[in-house]
């Protein structure tokens, strides 16, 4: 269950009684399978799904983060790929989140990726008349670390509000210096050092998603669970003046970097949020490392469906879903 429970209007669940939607290919540490990104279309009877499959490194099939697809189901539970790139086809050392967003004329996907010129994360964007048709040719800079002012982004997460799209993005901070910042980028991982803290930024779009500017921090990082990282990963709108639930991942410090767990905040503009776990995370998963993140939630048909990724006893992470009805 939830280890501290805080007012919000999302019933508490239960993440262990959770459904497996995709399992591991291995059951070892190392192997996950998650960082879910999800969007419902009742008008095409269909949700579509981005994840990510990550191995072990020095994997000689390919290590850590390996391969992203998106996927499509009728019912939110058994999936089926329809487009997938792997980490060879982009020269990078290792791929993240993902994220789908619609637009007038198909999609757009933002994906995650350590830079092969700097090993530094960024985020590109490629549109698409179907979720099948990507063509990674025509993908173009969405944010650089040197865009940003920052030591890398990763794992988007977008929305279109009014005129505007919101791109959400883990940022490194920069001002790094001498053995901090030798050591930043030696493993194509700096989330993975700790030689600086990561907190939540926000870009916006003004023209669909053809150029974005960046705003800088949105959600700081806290002083106790969350002092290291505070990742922002989805934002569900509550109603007509009730705001925006977000859930976001925290860690403390670098040691937690791969087995965050979750968080509540609250915003009413998309820019200044309130968390809500102020005390300690609000969910995790009572076995294991406890680790419980990446969350992306829809409320569909008076039902909050919470996807996740959730590590497991035998320290691989598999992608659950959680259906709780609405209050």
């Amino acid at each position: 269950m939830p280890t501290h429970r805080t007012s919000a209007p999302l019933p508490p669940f239960d993440p262990a009684e959770a459904e497996v939607v995709m399992p591991p290919e291995a059951p070892e540490a190392g192997y996950w399978t998650g960082c879910p990104g999800v969007l419902h279309e009742p008008e095409r009877g269909r949700w579509l799904l981005t994840y990510r499959r990550r191995r072990p490194r020095g994997h000689p099939g390919g290590e850590r983060g390996w391969r992203c697809a998106v996927a499509v189901s009728d019912d939110g539970v058994d999936f089926t790929d329809v487009w997938a790139v792997e980490s060879r086809e982009l020269g990078t050392a290792s791929m993240e989140r993902f994220s789908l967003l619609p637009t007038p004329g198909g999609y757009q996907l933002y994906l995650s990726y350590v830079d092969p010129a700097d090993s530094r994360w960024r985020v590109d964007v490629v549109d698409a008349a179907a979720p099948d048709a990507f063509d990674l040719a025509a993908a173009r800079p969405a944010l650089t670390a040197a865009g940003t002012g920052t030591e890398g982004v990763k794992d988007p997460y977008t929305l279109r509000h009014g005129p505007l799209t919101y791109l959400f993005a883990s940022y490194a901070r920069a001002g790094l210096a001498g053995a901090d910042a030798a050591r930043a980028h030696a493993t194509a991982d700096i989330y993975n050092t700790g030689v600086t803290t990561h907190p939540t930024g926000l870009a916006v779009s003004t023209d669909g998603g053809a150029t974005f500017a960046w705003q800088g921090e949105v959600m700081p990082t806290g002083g106790g669970w969350d002092a290291f990282q505070t990742r922002l990963n989805c934002a569900v709108p509550l109603g007509p003046g009730a705001g925006w639930l977000a859930f976001y991942d925290g860690a403390a410090s670098h040691e937690e970097n791969y087995e965050e767990r979750c968080g509540l905040a609250l915003s009413h503009d998309l820019r200044t949020w309130h968390r809500l776990s102020t005390e300690g995370p609000w969910a995790t998963v009572p076995y294991g490392t406890g680790s419980l993140r990446y969350v992306d939630a829809v409320v569909a048909d008076g039902t909050w469906h919470i996807y996740f990724e959730a590590a497991r006893v035998d320290g691989a992470h598999e992608l659950r879903l959680a259906r709780v009805p609405v209050r």
